[in-house]
């Protein structure tokens, strides 16, 4: 029996949507019925999944559970639950300034959500539950795969040590039972993530594991693309470049990011690398994976940043080439190394032109990159159709956050979503190729 209706909104990363996915599995399984994002909320009780990773990202959370909570106040809502990163670091602060919120759940007790709306006679029968299974709320063709959660690095600007703790990597078995349960329930593509995915086995047999934890991986039958997401540079596990060459099936694509260029601001952002050896591990992915596309992210305005530091930044990414990149204005967060040793000394407009002005250079960059493409054949996984277009991605692009194939609907059509097929590129643009099925 349908207990009633539970609206999930998630705000925040892809590690936010996989947590928000088990809870909705295992509300499922009590007799709720679950809506992710609903355009039109209609449940009688709301999830708000938070992010509190940088101060736009905080008042996206804030205006969400207040436009909730006003829904709650004229009847359209019984109970309203707020969980994820926002309420793991400032659940005090939230229950004092929102008491309209029912509860409060964190990024480690979210999974009693399930107790707190009256799912307890059914406790013994969830538990029976694989704790990886989930409600799958991506494209049924592909998922998101969190292989570990917290981070170790204390970057000076960075809050997320502080909101989800040390790294803890789950145990290899697990991941790989829960592959093989994605790849039954139609997952082909796999996007693998984490705070952290070069310390993947540091803390569990005091090495790096990611190299054989994808090797296996790559193993199982029915995955036809992984994809590799938030790699750091610092005592990166070069093994798993090999692996990467090795299987066709291993996306050639890796999002690493890099922050800054030059020895004076990786030295104050605490990232424990120079620019000579992000420089050669740079040389050495694009020697040993010939073709590699490479996704990066920088960070400009942090305390201490100079013209001149800046300056090269720009000559920097002219040389370097990125295939993907964004670039983020520094933002100061309260508890982080930064905020406690540094003075916020850069105006926001400075920092707001100097990440425009990169972004402008990326975008050319990006333009001729996108340009070789054409007159070359890809393979290409088909997302949805849209209009006049199936829309897809190649090898070399995330879902969301880079770039699409748009493919003319023309004779036969084709079994949409998940269908792999090989196109010919006939026009590029800065963000976007256009092409011909074969």
């Amino acid at each position: 029996m349908i207990k009633g209706q539970v609206d999930f909104i998630t705000l925040g990363c892809s590690k936010n949507l996989v947590d928000a996915e088990r809870v909705m599995r295992q509300l499922e399984a009590a007799g709720w019925r679950c809506v992710h994002d609903p355009e039109e909320p209609k449940g009688e009780v709301c999830v708000i999944n938070t992010c509190g990773f940088i101060g736009d990202a905080k008042e996206e959370s804030i205006n969400m559970i207040l436009q909730m909570a006003e829904r709650k106040k004229k009847g359209k809502l019984k109970t309203l639950i707020v969980m994820g990163c926002l309420s793991e670091r400032y659940r005090a602060e939230l229950e004092e300034e929102l008491p309209e919120v029912d509860a409060y759940f964190g990024k480690f007790d979210f999974e009693r959500i399930k107790d707190e709306i009256g799912t307890r006679d059914l406790r013994g029968f969830i538990r029976l539950l694989p704790r990886f299974e989930r409600h799958l709320t991506t494209p049924a063709h592909y998922a998101y795969l969190k292989i570990s959660e917290g981070c170790n690095r204390m970057c000076s600007y960075c809050a997320i040590p502080l909101i989800t703790g040390r790294h803890t990597s789950r145990p290899k078995a697990e991941i790989l039972e829960e592959v093989k349960w994605l790849v039954s329930q139609g997952v082909k593509e796999l996007n693998v993530i984490a705070q952290d995915l070069s310390s993947y086995g540091l803390d569990l047999e005091r090495r790096h594991m990611l190299p054989e934890l994808i090797d296996e991986m790559a193993q199982i039958e029915g995955i036809e693309w992984i994809r590799l997401h938030y790699a750091y540079p610092t005592d990166f596990p070069e093994e798993l470049l090999d692996v990467m060459a090795r299987h066709k099936n291993v996306c050639k694509y890796l999002d690493i990011a890099l922050q800054h260029c030059t020895d004076h601001m990786l030295g104050l952002m605490r990232r424990h690398i120079t620019r000579a050896e992000q420089d050669a591990l740079l040389r050495k992915i694009r020697e040993k994976v010939p073709g590699v596309c490479i996704r990066t992210t920088l960070l400009v305005g942090h305390p201490g940043e100079t013209e001149e530091d800046f300056e090269e930044l720009k000559a920097w990414v002219k040389e370097m080439r990125f295939d993907r990149m964004g670039c983020f204005a520094y933002s100061d967060e309260e508890g982080t190394y930064a905020n406690k040793h540094y003075k916020d000394d850069i105006p926001q407009e400075v920092k707001e032109a100097r990440a425009s002005e990169l972004m402008a250079i990326q975008q050319g960059i990006s333009g001729e990159l996108m340009a070789k493409k054409v007159g070359t054949i890809e393979r290409v996984v088909i997302d949805r159709e849209e209009g006049e277009y199936y829309v897809g991605r190649t090898q070399y692009d995330s879902p969301e956050v880079d770039c699409e194939v748009l493919i003319q609907v023309s004779g036969e059509r084709l079994a949409v979503s998940g269908q792999f097929v090989d196109v010919k590129i006939t026009k590029a643009e800065e963000f976007d190729l256009y092409g011909e099925l074969l």
